[in-house]
């Protein structure tokens, strides 16, 4: 029996939040085709992570824990995924679109001579068994629809936060497989991961807060020796204005790449086509104009705030509710009332 594929994105040894809502979108696939749902583990503690994969809505797991699966490699990962690909013939293969994701399917879908599509934030399946998706192009200027073909398996990566996680499902049969490459024929070595402390996460944030070129409009002064008086403003914007909007709200902060090209606040909080694409429930936008770079990081956005002095600005054409005034007047006054009722 044909199924549909999800593959599960691990580090060591846990699931990425994300590869659930990947199962989710998943489960609505196999349901169409009326086929099983099988996730894939590979690596380090894979038996544990397929037992949670079944309270995720899988109904079968392949499982390969073998050593050399133990950090991500694209050779070992690719041969094993070809692999089942070949011998199983699902009739998709879905995966949230990080970029071991991409990385995987795109070589996968090559190794199998089948179609590939990416980006997708929506995704159903037609009468005739075809899968269409919904994806963003031009930089998120245009929604395209794409249709895969019916015959053969078709690889999909799928946009974070742009699918729901099933919760609570059940139990999944579990199935071990053999991994396909032994370590001396994998040329690529993982001697070790270094990670940056303190980093922010804006891919699974719910709540964004983003700050823009004008965070130099601080009206604080400069202290004496400070250096570059509006970078200190809006170095001290984002940390005393920004930041405890996002406190308040359990948000991350994000920033628009004028302002990290200013030098206002480091590269690892860019929204944008350069920086990282997001689909926050709530995107609330300060001080941004709303170039089209930055709209195709968080146009899916579900609910966008826009706060800007410019009633034109782009950004308002995105945005569900838009403040026109000064952000230095409107946050301060938001944050406070919003720790007022959050009883914060």
């Amino acid at each position: 029996m044909s199924a549909v594929y999800v593959w599960i994105e691990t580090f060591k040894g846990k699931a990425l939040n994300s590869s659930w809502e990947a199962l989710g979108a998943g489960k609505t696939v196999a349901a169409a085709l009326n086929v099983p749902l099988t996730a894939l583990v590979f690596g380090e503690n894979a038996g544990t992570v397929a037992a949670e994969a079944g309270t995720h809505g899988a109904d079968k797991v392949l499982v390969s824990e073998d050593a050399t699966l133990n950090g991500f490699r694209l050779e070992p990962y690719a041969a094993l995924l070809s692999k089942l690909v070949a011998d199983n013939k699902p009739r998709a293969v879905l995966a949230i679109g990080t970029t071991r994701g991409r990385e995987l399917l795109a070589a996968s879908a090559a190794d199998t001579d089948s179609g590939l599509i990416t980006e997708a934030t929506s995704i159903e399946v037609q009468a005739d068994g075809a899968i269409k998706v919904t994806r963003p192009v031009y930089a998120g200027k245009i929604i395209s629809e794409a249709v895969g073909s019916a015959a053969g398996t078709q690889f999909v990566t799928l946009r974070g936060r742009a699918f729901k996680p099933v919760e609570g499902a059940g139990t999944a049969e579990v199935t071990t497989v053999p991994a396909v490459l032994a370590e001396a024929d994998i040329a690529t070595k993982v001697e070790g991961f270094e990670e940056e402390v303190g980093t922010v996460n804006l891919t699974d944030a719910a709540i964004i807060v983003s700050g823009g070129r004008a965070m130099a409009n601080n009206p604080k002064d400069a202290p004496a020796g400070s250096g570059d008086a509006a970078v200190w403003k809006a170095k001290d914007g984002f940390a005393n204005t920004i930041q405890p909007l996002a406190d308040v709200l359990g948000a991350a902060v994000g920033a628009s790449r004028a302002a990290v090209d200013a030098g206002y606040i480091s590269y690892a909080h860019q929204v944008g086509q350069t920086g990282k694409s997001v689909a926050p429930d709530l995107y609330i936008a300060a001080g941004i104009s709303g170039a089209i770079q930055h709209q195709a990081g968080m146009r899916t956005s579900k609910v966008i705030v826009a706060i800007n002095k410019d009633a034109e600005a782009p950004i308002f054409k995105l945005a569900r509710y838009g403040l026109v005034g000064d952000l230095y007047n409107i946050i301060p006054a938001l944050t406070a009332e919003l720790k007022k009722r959050l009883g914060k």
